[in-house]
């Protein structure tokens, strides 16, 4: 992301989407050699052959190969794609824009500039409220409404955008009277260090 800034730009933080929609694929993750191995073992004791008398000792090794490959086509077709799709996914909220990238290799950016903001409006689902995550949807005057999902600390990460704003140069549009109370200002030492303007770049 630095390498992209733009002329007195500084990075705020940079975070990625909540994993609460990684919670089944870790499921999947343990239930599906577990399931394997049980299955494997109960072909192995006979089981398969009681159960269906033409499936002889011969079909052992094959079927138990059965077992093995679909535990690994549900790591490979179920786990590891959402595991890479919320890896490959940032927020980054600049004193100038807010930009999410998504994608590893397909990289694809979405932006807002702050400056454009009309209205912000944050959007938490009763699970998204127990793990304190939720959507923001930025208006704009251009590019209709633009909605960051699952964005954690969302109520923390409503008020960075929210001083950000504030922060804009004078000579910039002033959106602060479409929120309550404007911008909420904050002592530095009240921000974790890598999350304070200029701090750390987790790329």
């Amino acid at each position: 992301m630095r390498k992209t800034l733009l002329p007195g730009e500084q990075v705020i933080v940079t975070t990625r989407p909540q994993p609460r929609k990684l919670a089944g694929a870790a499921v999947a993750f343990v239930l599906a050699p577990a399931l394997a191995a049980y299955a494997s073992a109960w072909i192995i004791r006979g089981g398969a052959a009681r159960l269906a008398p033409a499936l002889g000792r011969q079909w052992t090794p094959w079927l138990v190969t059965a077992c093995v490959a679909a535990a690994v086509a549900v790591w490979l077709a179920y786990s590891l794609p959402r595991l890479l799709r919320w890896q490959g996914t940032r927020y980054t909220l600049t004193s100038q824009r807010m930009v999410a990238r998504y994608g590893l290799l397909n990289r694809r950016d979405q932006q807002v500039n702050l400056a454009s903001v009309r209205n912000l409006t944050v959007h938490e689902s009763l699970l998204q409220r127990l793990v304190r995550s939720g959507n923001i949807s930025l208006e704009t005057g251009y590019q209709g409404v633009v909605t960051f999902r699952d964005v954690p600390e969302v109520a923390r990460f409503r008020d960075f955008i929210l001083d950000a704003i504030g922060e804009l140069p004078d000579d910039s549009p002033d959106f602060s009277e479409a929120q309550p109370g404007g911008a909420t200002h904050y002592p530095a030492g009240a921000f974790p260090e890598d999350l304070r303007e200029g701090g750390r770049d987790d790329r």
